[in-house]
């Protein structure tokens, strides 16, 4: 189904030419590797429509489990989540990701999610985003990563890397997490929020950049690092009917640094409302737009390294 995304000269020149300064000095020149980086894959978002040879759509408003349907995708969200072009469009060198409000298939708001699941996942590297985000009380953008394949089961012994969540009724800041643990229940997570300098806020672009090394993960806003986490577990036991139990020791642990050790795809989403963010209310702007000017990853020039050792942190199960 993927399709090979083609880009004529003229096209791409009258594109430029239209786009905002802002945009076309980003997406202008070859993208230059960072010090100690190579560029392995990358999405300018300059053609006249989003590539599907590397991205995908996931639609609706949850996931089946089993047999279930979970909606709201376990967050109690209350999007729709749709591939059309009122919802997902690339225009002037960027992704544009625009939340409606509006009675559509049993829910009040559309958006839209792209993913690169299926198409391109990578285990260690740089991820960097140049991107702005929509204010309002229940808006929530996210840059995010899964595994690729759940190597140690259901979420989260598999893992989760969110790049960047932010809520919109709080404008300065932003959140970078990690998941892991057993299944759920048994799950866990750590993370940090940043605060933006200057009063800065999320409605002008920012750089959002996350380094991950085996054993080590750090995270970033406009080249300046805000958090770095190397204390995380994985556990594969369940209680038969698919639930995660707590480990009773080290024993019980996948190898460190598990399950931080295989390959994430990249998940860019909108979403409206849940339990994260509460959601909105009768001052919230819509559409929304989150607007995504390039995605840019890149390995270790020479290889990824020796694996640093587990950082200070409480084991399950430690006597």
């Amino acid at each position: 189904m993927p399709i090979p995304r083609t880009v004529c000269l003229l096209i791409w020149a009258l594109t430029a030419a239209s786009a905002p300064a802002s945009l076309r000095a980003a997406a202008a020149e070859p993208p230059a590797s960072p010090p100690g980086w190579t560029l392995v894959w990358h999405d300018e978002f300059d053609g006249a429509a989003l590539d599907r040879g590397k991205w995908t759509f996931e639609l609706g408003n949850g996931f089946k489990a089993g047999t279930s349907y979970v909606a709201g995708w376990g967050n109690d969200e209350l999007e729709f989540y749709t591939d059309r072009a009122d919802n997902a469009f690339v225009k002037d060198g960027a992704l544009h990701l625009k939340a409606i409000k509006e009675d559509y298939q049993g829910c009040r708001y559309t958006s839209a999610r792209v993913v690169t699941r299926g198409l391109y996942a990578k285990t260690y590297g740089r991820f960097e985003f140049r991107a702005k985000l929509p204010l309002g009380q229940g808006v929530w953008p996210a840059i995010w990563l899964l595994p690729q394949d759940c190597a140690y089961g259901a979420w989260a012994a598999s893992g989760e890397i969110d790049i960047l969540e932010a809520r919109g009724q709080e404008p300065t800041k932003v959140l970078g997490t990690l998941h892991y643990g057993s299944r759920w229940p048994k799950n866990t997570y750590s993370g940090a929020t940043d605060v933006l300098p200057d009063h800065g806020a999320i409605d002008a672009f920012h750089v959002y950049a996350l380094e991950w090394d085996a054993g080590e993960i750090r995270w970033y806003v406009d080249g300046a690092l805000y958090s770095t986490k190397s204390f995380w577990w994985s556990s594969s036991k369940h209680d038969g009917a698919g639930n995660g139990v707590d480990p009773q020791g080290e024993a019980d642990l996948n190898p460190w640094p598990a399950p931080f050790d295989k390959p994430f795809y990249i998940l860019l989403n909108l979403a409206v409302g849940g339990r994260f963010l509460g959601n909105p209310d009768v001052r919230t702007p819509f559409p929304a737009e989150m607007v995504i000017n390039y995605v840019r990853v890149y390995q270790r020039t020479g290889g990824a390294g020796d694996v640093h050792p587990r950082g200070a942190g409480a084991l399950p199960g430690a006597k």
